[in-house]
């Protein structure tokens, strides 16, 4: 039943991009391993090689830290509605932090130059491998719409960049996430 595919044939590339919610997997040695579920419209594919999602301001930040300790990260999406499958893309991540030209530059060419409220960074996978299987355990669900929460949170927090400073520095075990946080500006 599991199909192991060296690239994201365009097949796969359907795929992911009818779904609504993806999920992200990284450890690092001595961590916790991090699942962290994604939507929000974030995941791209940039080439048969390649996908990127816009991480957004969140409770912490392990993503970012376990791939500089590690490097490794896994996407997996599931099919909720339509036949069942599960398709799993394994390999290295990047981080682009928010404000570099390589940020700016995947903003452009994949997400049209709309970068939301509460954006911190782009997370890019450098695929090594995909691999679909079954999905015959995953329930049917129906998609209702995206959650406005996070935007809501973003627009009433009255400094990002300090919420930023004191919970995406460092993950749950104390590992150095590589986030840098501008610092304001005199005048600002």
């Amino acid at each position: 039943m599991a199909k192991f595919y060296t690239r994201i044939e365009p097949k796969l590339r359907a795929f992911i991009e009818r779904q609504h919610i993806f999920f992200t997997a990284t450890a690092a040695e001595g961590s916790r391993i991090n699942l962290s579920p994604k939507g929000l419209d974030a995941l791209r594919v940039l080439d048969p090689h390649t996908v990127a999602y816009l991480d957004r301001t969140g409770s912490g930040n392990e993503t970012a830290a376990h791939i500089r300790a590690d490097g490794r990260l896994t996407i997996m999406l599931c099919a909720f509605e339509g036949p069942p499958n599960i398709l799993r893309l394994y390999g290295h991540g990047r981080v682009l932090p928010h404000g570099s030209a390589d940020y700016n530059r995947v903003l452009a060419e994949a997400f049209g130059g709309n970068d939301p409220i509460a954006a911190r960074q782009i997370i890019v996978l450098d695929v090594e491998s995909a691999q679909t299987s079954c999905g015959f355990g995953v329930p049917v669900h129906s998609y209702e719409r995206e959650r406005l929460s996070l935007d809501n949170w973003a627009e009433g927090e009255e400094d990002l960049a300090e919420y930023r400073r004191e919970n995406n520095m460092v993950t749950i075990d104390g590992l150095p996430t590589g986030h840098v946080e501008e610092e304001p500006v005199a005048g600002d």
